[in-house]
């Protein structure tokens, strides 16, 4: 039962008397309800029958000695999240770790009592009051591996509910609201990514730390998981404790804090992509021709960087380069940009401008740094004869050659005021004769591969309206 005292009650278990009155000397300044138990057996029954902050406890006693006490208390369901903290004379590295493993969370020297009971007692309160009480979802189908998490978690002091896959951890969410969740990746019925990208759509628990366990090491499906909501990793087999200290550290005032900052950039990088969107739409709606432009090159782009091995993060950073990637075109009037016919060379050199006005429209907000380049060098080519600085070769970013060879297969199977929409097979043969001197070789060679193998998930964008003649170079 949760405490509502101010002063923490604290239990002294010392066969000593003399023992007993001087931890009680050094524990005055914190104002403590002070038990007293002359032995093991008398320390569990008043741990049983009240609640407690924290024990402190010898080892050598009569009838049960501490290292039992703190097994048996670590045992019992009702006692196993009070902290123990052991005093002992036996102070050896073979003692220490016996002490730990028996379940207690400090060993302190009786030699060091004087000089550092108090800084350990203050602090081990703080993180008891930190973790006591708080909820912790296990999800994993090894009920081995969740056992074990879970009871190492509940002896910490937390509230323990286990899931066997993704599916029944959602609906246990119906009646239980954790402070954080522990996930395996690989399960049946519904696995860790679409488990944690459920969680991250409800509103409640956007902001609650989310810990991947799993056997895979993979830096992809890291990313991946990152991307999805997970906030930390945990590769198995580790060590229990190790799931208590990374809790600790996550549900710390400073890890909170930082995991609420996190969120609320989120959201406003969410609201701002919207914006731009809108944007994006209102751009599009000015002409019939281009309209769904910017999401198909996107859905192009996202398909030729997966099919590409790119990792996961790349893929998120081109999709949203490849949206905004046109977004200079805003600041291009109406009569240039939708004219019907020939364009003079002064509107010509005004439509090759969107590149540059792109990237100063996207430059003063901090979350659009990372696509700058897309932006800016997408209509760059292989031969240095692109816009608008004439870069050449791999000195082109390859987030920009990605976006390009997209941005051109769109143009070219899309009705546009100077010309008709291609056919599949035209556009595939452009597309092969522009490699190498305008767009990337390598680039097109997975593109042609990817359309081949019919991994696009991009429909072909023919339609009946027709335009006139325009100067000859695709402009997307």
């Amino acid at each position: 039962m949760p405490s509502q005292q101010i002063e923490p009650h604290i239990l002294i278990a010392d066969d000593s008397r003399s023992a007993r009155d001087f931890l009680k000397s050094q524990l005055t300044s914190l104002r403590p309800g002070i038990h007293e138990a002359e032995n093991g057996i008398e320390a569990f029954e008043i741990a049983s029958s009240r609640y407690l902050d924290l024990i402190i406890t010898d080892v050598q006693m009569p009838g049960m000695d501490g290292l039992e006490l703190c097994r048996k208390l670590k045992d019992d369901p009702a006692t196993q999240g009070v902290p123990i903290i052991i005093l002992s004379n036996m102070d050896t590295d073979q003692d220490i770790s016996n002490g730990f493993d028996a379940g207690a969370v400090g060993y302190l020297a009786k030699a060091d009592c004087k000089a550092e009971l108090l800084q350990r007692v203050e602090r081990t309160l703080e993180r008891s009051a930190l973790l006591r009480g708080r909820g912790v979802l296990v999800v994993d189908d090894s009920v081995s591996i969740r056992t074990a998490v879970a009871r190492s978690l509940a002896q910490a002091g937390f509230r323990v509910i286990e899931a066997d896959n993704g599916r029944e951890a959602l609906s246990r969410l119906a009646s239980f609201q954790p402070d954080l969740i522990l996930s395996d990746i690989h399960m049946p019925v519904m696995d860790g990514q679409h488990f944690c990208k459920a969680v991250r759509a409800m509103e409640q628990y956007q902001n609650t730390p989310f810990v991947v366990m799993s056997s895979s090491s993979d830096r992809r499906m890291l990313r991946e998981m990152a991307e999805k909501g997970a906030d930390a990793y945990l590769v198995k087999p580790f060590n229990v404790e190790e799931v208590v200290l990374l809790a600790e550290k996550l549900l710390s005032d400073h890890g909170m804090m930082l995991l609420q900052e996190r969120y609320r950039l989120t959201r406003e990088r969410t609201m701002l992509l919207s914006a731009i969107a809108s944007l994006i739409q209102a751009l599009e709606a000015r002409d019939a021709y281009t309209r769904g432009h910017s999401e198909s090159v996107a859905s192009l782009s996202k398909s030729l960087a997966q099919y590409m091995g790119l990792c996961a993060e790349d893929v998120e950073r081109i999709i949203l380069a490849a949206r905004l990637h046109d977004i200079g075109k805003i600041g291009i009037a109406d009569s240039v940009l939708l004219k019907q016919g020939k364009l003079s060379d002064d509107e010509y050199e005004c439509i090759r401008e969107h590149p540059v006005k792109g990237t100063q429209i996207l430059k003063p907000i901090p979350s659009m740094q990372s696509i700058l380049d897309a932006v800016m060098y997408h209509h760059e080519r292989m031969d240095g004869s692109g816009y608008p600085l004439g870069l050449k070769g791999t000195s082109i970013p390859l987030d920009a050659r990605v976006v390009a060879v997209a941005d051109v297969y769109d143009a070219l199977t899309s009705n546009r005021p100077y010309r008709s929409a291609m056919k599949y097979e035209e556009a595939i043969g452009v597309i092969k004769k522009m490699r190498g001197a305008h767009l990337c070789p390598e680039c097109v060679d997975a593109f042609l591969s990817m359309m081949k193998d019919g991994e696009s998930g991009v429909p072909v964008r023919n339609n009946d309206k027709r335009g006139s003649s325009r100067k000859k170079s695709v402009v997307a």
